[in-house]
Parts: C-alpha cells; sequence; structure tokens
C-alpha cells in the first residue's frame, strides 16, 4: 500500500491540497437514474459471448444489445465534489445470502459484518470499501478506496447478487479517469486510472468532495498500471453476473475501455508485445526488482484485452480495436508461453546456454548468462511441475514465483491447460516453501542480505520474508481458489482455506504474515483489511458454488493453440 498525502482530514493528518484532484462528479439525482431499470441479456445456454474465439470477434461479432443509453444520462458534471468514506455507517444491505443448504462456517457471518463495515458512501451511495479499519495505527492511505483491493470486495457483493455497489464504484472510477492529471509539470495520459480516491466531507458547506491519487502521492510517484486492466476485468464480471449489458455499452464506459487500452496497445521501440512497466506499478507498490516486464502486469494485460473483446462494440471506434487487440494477442501468448514459462526440461536448456551468439539462429535468444541462476532454482524447481517466471528482459530473468501472476495466467487462459497443470503441480509439490502455515505467499524466494540492499533501496518495510518480499498474503486466497476450480484441483483450495480458518478471524483479519511459513503477524500489518477479509469470503462462496468462478475465468481460445510451438530459438 502507497503512503500518500492529503489535506486536512477528519483523522487529523494534514494533506497537500496542490497534488490531489478534486473531481467533479454526477449529481445524485442523475447518478439514480443510472441505477435503475438494468437491461438484461437472454443469457441462453449456446455459446456465451465469453466462450466464442477470437476469430469470431475480429470478423464482425459485436457482443451487444441494440438499446443504448445517452451521455445526457450518464450524468452531468457540479461544480462541488464530494466526499469521504463513512466506515462507522450501517449499510441498508440484507444479510449474505446462502446458495447452498450447507452450514455456514462462523467466521463467514463475522466476515460479511465487518465487510460491511468497510463501505464507502458518496452522496447516500455506497461507492466502494475502505482499505482497512484499523483504529490502532495511522490511517496514512488505509482509509482510501483502493481500485485493486476492491476487487475481492466487488466480487463477494457480486456472487452475494448486491451488484449495486460494483456498478457505484465503475461509474465512479469512470469519471475520475476523465479528470486531469499532473505530477509536478507532467501530465498523465488521458487513460490513466486512480491507484484510489477517498471522500472527504465539508460539515460548514455539507458537501462531499472526491479525491483522487494518481501515483502523484505514491511512493516513488509511480502510476498505477494494474488499475486499469482490473477495472476492464471487473466490468466484464459485472455484465457476466448479472447479464445487464448496458452498463458496458455506454458511451463513456466504451471510451473509458478505449483510453485504458490506447496507452498500452501505442506503438514504439519495443520489440516484445510485453507491456514495459516501471517498479511499484501494481501490486507490488514499493521498490522490489519488479521493473521491466513483470508477469503481474502482463497477465492482467492479457486477461484485460480478453475482456474487452467481449465487451467492445464492433461501432468505427471499437472495429480498430478489436483488430489491435486480437493481433497482441496472438503475440502475446507466444511470446508469454514461450519465453517466460519454464519447467524442468527448460531450466535444464538455460543452464547449458551458450553465450554472445548473434543473427536470428542464435539459441540463446536474451543473452542470460547460465552463471546468473540462482543456486535456489535448481532444488525448488519439481520433476512434475513448472510456472511463469517474474520477468524476462535483455540478459535478464528473474525466477521468482509470483502468485498473482500465475493464478491470473491461468483464469485468463495465457497459460494453456498442460501448463496451468503444471502451476498446481508445483504448488503441490512445494506447498511448504508458497503456502506454508498461512496462505499465500505473494513471491518466493525472499531476496535478503546484498541482494536485498541493492534491489530494495534497503526497504525496512520489504526485509526477508516481510511483505512483499515473500510475505504471506490472505487477500490471494481467491485468486488460487477460482485457478483451483478451473484447472478440477479444488482439493488445494480446501486445504489453503483451512489454514486461513485456523487463524484469520483470531487475527483480527491481518493484510499479511511474515516469516518463511507466514507464522508471524507482519510487522506493519494493519488489522482488519478489508481485502483478506473480501478474499475469504470470495473463495469460500466459490467453493460452495464453483459456478460462480465463471466471473473470472476465462476459457481457452482455440485459435491460441497452434501457437505453442517453442521457438527454436529455445530449443537445443
Amino acid at each position: 500500500m502507497s503512503n500518500s498525502s492529503s489535506n486536512m482530514n477528519q483523522n487529523g493528518n494534514v494533506k497537500n491540497n496542490d497534488t490531489l484532484f478534486t473531481v467533479d462528479e454526477i449529481e445524485e439525482s442523475e447518478f439514480s437514474k443510472l441505477l435503475d431499470r438494468p437491461r438484461h441479456l437472454n443469457m441462453e445456454r449456446q455459446r456465451s459471448f465469453d466462450e466464442r474465439s477470437l476469430g469470431d470477434l475480429a470478423i464482425g461479432f459485436s457482443p451487444r444489445l441494440s438499446t443504448r443509453v445517452s451521455s445526457e444520462n450518464f450524468g452531468r458534471l457540479s461544480d462541488n465534489y464530494d466526499h469521504s468514506p463513512s466506515p462507522g455507517r450501517k449499510s441498508d444491505f440484507n444479510t449474505p445470502r446462502s446458495h447452498t443448504g450447507f452450514e455456514q462456517h462462523p467466521m463467514v457471518a463475522e466476515a460479511w459484518e465487518a465487510l460491511r463495515r468497510s463501505l464507502v458512501y458518496f452522496r447516500g451511495q455506497p461507492v466502494g470499501t475502505i482499505a482497512a479499519l484499523d483504529s490502532t495505527e495511522e490511517n496514512l492511505n488505509y482509509d482510501q478506496v483502493f481500485v485493486r483491493d476492491f476487487v475481492p470486495s466487488a466480487f463477494a457483493f457480486l456472487m452475494n447478487g448486491e451488484p449495486e455497489i460494483v456498478k457505484n464504484f465503475i461509474l465512479k472510477t469512470l469519471r475520475l479517469q476523465s479528470w486531469e492529471k499532473k505530477i509536478d509539470r507532467f501530465q498523465l495520459g488521458e487513460g490513466v486510472m486512480p491507484a484510489s480516491f477517498k471522500v472527504l466531507h465539508d460539515p460548514v458547506r455539507n458537501t462531499e468532495t472526491l479525491i483522487a491519487d494518481f501515483g502523484e502521492s505514491a511512493i516513488g510517484r509511480v502510476a498505477p498500471v494494474d488499475s486499469g486492466f482490473w477495472w476492464i476485468i471487473l466490468l466484464r464480471a459485472y455484465t457476466k453476473s448479472t447479464g445487464d449489458s448496458s452498463l458496458a455499452e455506454l458511451p463513456e464506459c466504451q471510451k473509458g475501455m478505449r483510453l485504458i487500452l490506447s496507452l498500452c496497445l501505442s506503438e514504439g521501440f519495443d520489440t516484445f508485445p510485453t507491456l514495459l512497466c516501471a517498479d511499484g506499478c501494481c501490486m507490488i507498490d514499493r521498490r522490489m526488482g519488479v521493473y521491466g516486464y513483470p508477469i503481474e502486469i502482463q497477465a492482467l494485460f492479457f486477461m484485460a484485452l480478453r475482456c474487452a473483446l467481449l465487451l467492445l462494440k464492433q461501432d468505427h471506434e471499437g472495429k480498430d480495436f478489436v483488430e489491435r487487440i486480437t493481433k497482441r494477442l496472438h503475440a502475446m501468448s507466444y511470446h508469454m508461453r514461450t519465453y517466460f514459462w519454464i519447467d524442468l526440461k527448460q531450466l535444464n536448456d538455460i543452464y547449458r546456454y551458450k553465450t554472445e551468439e548473434y543473427s536470428h539462429t542464435a539459441l540463446n535468444k536474451f543473452n542470460v548468462i547460465p552463471d546468473s541462476l540462482p543456486e535456489w532454482i535448481f532444488d525448488f524447481m519439481p520433476t512434475r511441475g513448472g510456472y511463469f517466471i517474474g520477468n524476462v528482459s535483455p540478459a535478464r530473468m528473474d525466477f521468482r514465483w509470483f502468485c498473482l501472476g500465475n493464478c491470473i495466467a491461468i483464469l485468463s487462459a495465457l497459460a494453456t491447460p498442460e501448463q496451468s497443470t503444471a502451476i498446481m503441480d508445483l504448488i503441490e509439490s512445494r506447498w511448504e516453501e508458497l503456502v506454508g502455515e498461512m496462505p499465500l505467499k505473494v513471491c518466493y524466494p525472499a531476496i535478503e542480505s546484498h541482494e536485498w540492499r541493492i534491489v530494495t533501496g534497503c526497504d525496512p518495510k520489504n526485509t526477508r520474508w516481510s511483505y512483499h518480499n515473500g510475505g504471506s498474503w490472505p487477500v490471494l486466497l481467491w485468486l488460487l481458489t477460482a485457478a483451483c476450480i478451473k484447472t478440477g484441483r479444488p482439493q488445494i483450495a480446501r486445504r489453503a482455506l483451512e489454514l486461513a480458518e485456523s487463524r484469520l478471524l483470531k487475527d483480527n483479519w491481518p493484510e499479511y504474515y511474515d516469516g518463511t511459513l507466514g507464522r508471524y503477524i507482519g510487522k506493519q500489518a494493519r488489522k482488519f483489511q478489508t481485502w483478506s477479509i473480501a478474499g475469504y469470503l470470495v473463495a469460500k462462496m466459490m467453493l460452495e458454488d464453483p459456478s460462480h468462478s465463471g466471473m473470472v475465468s476465462l476459457e481457452e481460445d482455440k485459435q491460441m493453440k497452434p501457437l505453442m510451438k517453442r521457438s527454436h530459438s529455445w530449443t537445443c
């Protein structure tokens, strides 16, 4: 979680108003019009539009209704903007709905109560969930609604039949995207989505104001690359869950997607289809050596592209994007499946590479020095199993395991069925290392000693086996569960869930755990961390009703299968 500044708020934190953005919003009466009368798709059991191939889309298929929502109905801008979270407010939502006849675990009711306490309201409408409700710690930016943090909360509400808050969140963040974004004298791209926002209340004027952080207050001043991808993924999940395509069909939502995609699909000097990023631009939002082409961003990018294909209209503007997306997906699937994938055979091939080769016939295409292979990888790699490594760029391969990227690779079908099975095999084979006593390691292994000083800049929060440096994050449980269901291995998720249930409630829902096994509550972990709570609920609901996983899981596109031959440049 990145530290940010704001102006004076109810917690007494003094913040610099010059670096924050106040965003004009839809007036309450106008905003309410969008929440009424959802248009439902006819969800027949033919092929859902998630199951149609890239080829279908590229030749002109458009999964949309003929109805339109005019931009006038989207709402008009007002001069005053509004305000802040109301963590103490009671939600008007009903108690959680059970979709099975099984008796609920006693943690479930506690988790739902904690999740509802975290709701943030704007002009009487719930628009998100606060990052954490730990009254024993300074708020910093944990009193804000983070885009990535809200995702598991959104899935929990969707699975419980409460889509209104998700719709509100999608529309509010969309309006924030349209605002001018500057850091010092530099203007950010129009499509950048905020990392977070908060609602401030002015008791004198009785107004509420939304204030967004686009990276100008973050550690290192890095814009959140993942926010836009999560927004598109969440829009598809809302459409899939409700059968209501009218939200995605709004001209403003269509434009929002195109703006995000324009940032990522623009041509430049890059020779790879993957997305070049700065360190700290995703869940790992501090310096951790994930600059370049981190697996988390590439997997999210791939999934967002696939979701956008399903949501974009094939009008004059949308058709061009569909063609560009289709080409990029083919290139990315080949590149990632070939160059980011490692298993025992591929490890042995790299170990035997020659260096300083030239021409298109080179075997060692990225000039990886075999002596740079870390010692731990040889013992870590099982006979059966494999994974997508953390990063690949010229003369550099980051062999660390990153949980989020590999789970999203499975769910987005970036991984082939064989690769998905291998990732599950790896998790089972290396349970102590990757799960331990509390799921799940955000990355493995931790970096330490001289490497830690160089890579993190002596970051006191990312010491070995803590926080993003090998810490254990309960929020990742929902992604693991969805991946397990997709690969037909729910027993792995149940085993991890039982571990979480033995401690999470007793420990007051920590943000993360420390230690090689995740035995200790993180030294700077917030309690009552909302995405720890929501991640547990989503995992629980998916195991009770596996059909819920369809909101976040995409089937493999058969059009991409022939591209799975390994490149000659990586064959020994």
